[in-house]
């Protein structure tokens, strides 16, 4: 294929209810999506960089900048495009996976559409449908938490994950364990809000047999984690750590986790995330399928990834509805306590026209030559 250009459209969803985890709240969900066109088809990307750098590094203005100034560009002089090309393309610029995430998803959704191959099939995916958790995020009190979560098991989701920071984390966990009892699969995350000095702290939660506890130290201190995991009994799960194949492998062998979260935007895109799945698999370490508030073009990307054999646990792969009152695609609907995956060419979804023109507030052009 031939890169024709790329539409970088900016979008605003409101959220169904604020969301808040250790690091802000949320309203709405800024987003970027990418349609990549080409001589022989288009593709949609979703960049799931946030508005602000508080999740990570980057952010929607700078995952902009720098596909508008150099990564489209680079991609541009590539001769013969495909998928495996972009990230050979990409590499001589540092950093900006998010970006380079959503470029590869569009020029892989283009590349399969034209082939008539669904993702699924082409990342490897074993499965037909992927068991659905929930991401629950900080409440005002534990009675709000209770009524949630309680909302949450009554539409079927099969794992609770309880968004925790320092003073909100023993006490509504207990609770959740004291309400629904030892049957719900529980998890926290902290996204980083603790440090070493915790451990003791933390350690409190080994009471309530939770299946893990999602990167609790800061995204650098790998050798943090590896101390932590020999000092609690809960499972530890790394998410912000985990940013290439190579990372992944290194904190397995440091002992640093023994499960870990894999969020294609986080580490570069779907072919890198296929390759985190393979070491874990190869090392015997269970994976499972983050989510970063997507549009119904990135989740069903995420429900095709979550589908390869090593994804054994249930992800962050909740149904539309559990963020969005209107998806800019058709819903995904939870059934049974999982997700169907998309069976048609590429990521298998397209956006709404008038859902779509809804939520944009910006559309912009980048024509597929190279800058000189």
């Amino acid at each position: 294929m031939k890169l024709t250009g790329v539409e970088l459209r900016r979008i605003e969803m409101p959220l169904v209810a604020p969301f808040r985890t250790s690091f802000g709240t949320a309203t709405s969900r800024e987003a970027l999506l990418l349609r990549v066109v080409t001589d022989e088809g288009e593709g949609w990307g979703e960049c799931v960089a946030m508005a602000s750098p508080l999740y990570s590094s980057e952010y929607v203005d700078a995952a902009a900048d720098v596909l508008r100034r150099f990564l489209i560009p680079a991609l541009a002089r590539t001769d013969r495009l495909d998928s495996g090309a972009v990230a050979l393309a990409l590499a001589p610029f540092q950093g900006h996976r998010m970006a380079k995430a959503a470029l590869e998803m569009g020029v892989l959704d283009a590349e399969l559409r034209a082939a008539g191959r669904p993702l699924a099939r082409e990342l490897g995916a074993v499965r037909d449908k992927v068991a659905c958790g929930v991401s629950v995020g900080i409440m005002d009190s534990v009675p709000a938490l209770l009524d949630s979560v309680a909302g949450y098991l009554d539409e079927g989701y099969v794992r609770i994950k309880l968004k925790i920071e320092p003073g909100w984390d023993v006490e509504p966990v207990k609770a959740v364990r004291e309400r629904f009892g030892d049957e719900v699969t529980l998890q926290v995350d902290a996204n980083t809000a603790y440090t070493s000095a915790d451990a003791r702290h933390l350690a409190r939660l080994d009471d309530f047999d939770l299946l893990l506890i999602e990167q609790p130290l800061p995204e650098e201190d790998v050798l943090g984690h590896a101390r932590l995991a020999r000092q609690i009994r809960t499972p530890v799960c790394l998410d912000e750590s985990i940013t290439s194949a190579r990372a992944a492998a290194d904190a397995i062998r440091l002992g640093a986790c023994a499960i870990v979260n894999i969020k294609p935007g986080r580490v570069g895109g779907y072919l890198e995330a296929r390759r985190i799945h393979d070491v874990c698999v190869a090392h015997g370490v269970p994976v499972w399928c983050g989510g970063m508030l997507e549009t119904g073009l990135g989740r069903a990307a995420n429900v095709a990834l979550a589908a390869l054999p090593g994804f054994t646990l249930p992800g962050d792969t909740s149904g539309s509805g559990r963020y969005y009152r209107t998806d800019i695609t058709e819903p995904f609907v939870v059934r049974d306590g999982h997700l169907e995956v998309p069976t048609g060419p590429g990521i298998g979804v397209d956006p709404l026209k008038g859902e779509l023109g809804d939520v944009t507030r910006s559309v912009e052009w980048i024509p597929g030559q190279p800058v000189l």
